[in-house]
């Protein structure tokens, strides 16, 4: 039986999930973003230190297990403090700058719901080294590129905010907490826990009796440091000239320790209330908590899972065929021949997807194995075809006659329609 909050992904979403991160990566690609790729088990520590301690994910959500040499490990819980872990061990941050993405699963220990596993995929996406909000701005166009090239760009908004420095969202956290603890009997039990561990994280709350404790109450601008607001104004700025609509959002948060400066998300209203497919934001104290010399940073990370969804929400889900060609074997004792001429027809035409049947049987239940199948064509190999370097072309879902064609002609009549359907 399934592991409660894994999922299996089976063959049509598996393949629409391909999809989906293989036009992610391609804009990552032109943007020049290098990927890298992570280990899913890290130290305790690298998450306590870098995440948190007080966070719900270090506190509640880890799945964490001692190895054989005793030390404490964790499957990763997200990807950036292993990512930054990585390229600091590896020599690759002081005194450089770095724009990498990687890719994977990651493990919390969550309630399950729709778009919430415990098992989840994300895209991460980092830049260190480099400390303006012109890199901000970069990541943030980035974003808009990739909902662009999947075709959701006018089913999400981003949202945007400002924390400022750790010590500007100290003495806001100190603000927070004394204008909340006369309202503590009006907010939802995770909000009173949090109220003495990580309060910022109230901010988040969907309760509308603690939102409504939250009204009036402090706000993060009133809290920033010079150097923060000027950051944030430049971003803006930059944001405007590249035309890219947002919301500022004085209650967004990052449910992690490490985030400093701006802070933002992309949510859409299509996927009920896990709304959020994308979140990101600066943290320059990363990399220093983690042991190494002080080095800025800024990325996001987004949810796969929920990109999937909201794709096919916009774009519907077609059904899976798993072969464009479903190859037919005639008689008994020919089967070698025909796995060699369909492989010179798979060379000759690498964008089609061919299927050799296996098994035996007549041919009647041949055809009827290929029409179950979804495939637009059927090739036949008797043994007159393999003799004489030929196969059958048959119409699966036309009314064109059959063909006996030479396989380059098979080849370049199949990319011709393929092209032509396209």
């Amino acid at each position: 039986m399934r592991v409660r909050g894994m999922r299996d992904v089976l063959p049509g979403e598996a393949r629409r999930w391909r999809d989906v991160e293989s036009a992610m990566v391609d804009v990552l690609d032109r943007f020049a973003y290098q990927e890298v790729r992570l280990p899913m088990l890290e130290t305790v520590e690298l998450f306590s230190r870098g995440v948190g301690e007080a966070t719900d994910i270090v506190e509640k959500e880890m799945y964490c297990l001692t190895d054989r040499d005793g030390q404490a490990m964790a499957l990763r819980p997200e990807g950036t403090a292993g990512c930054a872990r990585a390229l600091d061990e590896n020599g690759m941050l002081y005194n450089q700058t770095q724009r990498v993405f990687y890719r994977g699963p990651m493990f919390r220990y969550e309630r399950p719901q729709k778009g919430r596993y415990r098992q989840f995929h994300q895209i991460g996406v980092e830049a260190f080294g480099l400390s303006g909000p012109d890199i901000d701005a970069e990541l943030i166009q980035l974003g808009c590129e990739l909902w662009r090239a999947l075709g959701i760009a006018g089913e999400v908004r981003l949202e945007l905010n400002s924390i400022g420095s750790p010590a500007a969202r100290a003495a806001f956290r100190e603000a927070l907490i004394g204008w909340l603890e006369p309202r503590k009997a009006s907010l939802d039990p995770d909000s009173r826990r949090r109220l003495a561990t990580n309060p910022l994280r109230i901010l988040d709350s969907k309760s509308e009796e603690t939102r409504r404790a939250l009204d009036n109450g402090p706000a993060f601008k009133d809290y920033l440091d010079d150097a923060s607001s000027e950051h944030y104004a430049g971003l803006k700025a930059l944001l405007a000239e590249l035309d890219i609509d947002y919301v500022e959002n004085p209650r967004l948060v990052r449910g992690l320790d490490y985030y400093t400066r701006s802070v933002f998300e992309w949510t859409t209203d299509r996927l009920g209330a896990q709304g959020a497919i994308c979140a990101g934001g600066r943290y320059d104290g990363l990399v220093e908590l983690l042991g190494g010399r002080a080095t800025p940073a800024a990325g996001f990370a987004i949810g796969v899972e929920r990109v999937v969804l909201l794709h096919d929400a916009v774009h519907g889900v077609s059904p899976e065929v798993p072969a464009d060609v479903y190859c037919c074997v005639l008689q008994p004792g020919l089967h070698g021949a025909a796995l060699a001429a369909v492989q010179r027809l798979r060379r000759m035409a690498p964008a089609l997807r061919f299927r050799v049947h296996a098994g035996g049987g007549k041919l009647k239940n041949q055809l009827k194995r290929a029409d179950r199948s979804g495939a637009r064509w059927a090739l036949l190999f008797g043994e007159a075809e393999i003799r004489e370097g030929l196969a059958a072309l048959k119409d699966l879902r036309g009314s064109a006659e059959q063909e006996r064609l030479r396989l380059a002609d098979v080849a370049a009549r199949l990319n011709g329609r393929r092209a032509a359907k396209e």
